[in-house]
């Protein structure tokens, strides 16, 4: 892992929080939420989760968002209502 990929990730999890706003209120459930996984074989991790009714057409915007910013990710199905978006940038 190196200093840069983690500056990376944060930059793009700001340009997520940003694009994906209206979904992440702090008043109330957020149905997108955002972690920075660094522990995974010396690889550095976004980590989205979306969670609700509408989670796999909003992963699908996610996913979407992410791979314009130039990342490269994979999905994690945990229900129909529960997605994870993984995101890694070299």
């Amino acid at each position: 892992m190196t200093s840069d990929s983690v500056d990376s990730l944060e930059d793009l999890a700001s340009r997520v929080d940003e694009e994906f706003a209206s979904y992440r209120r702090s008043n109330e459930f957020k149905t997108i939420s955002l972690v920075i996984d660094s522990s995974s074989s010396g690889h550095s991790t976004l980590i989205v989760h979306v969670d609700g009714k509408q989670a796999s057409s909003l992963a699908d915007r996610v996913e979407e968002f992410l791979s314009e910013n130039s990342a490269h990710t994979q999905r994690e199905y945990h229900s129909e209502t529960d997605i994870r978006v993984l995101a890694t940038v070299e």
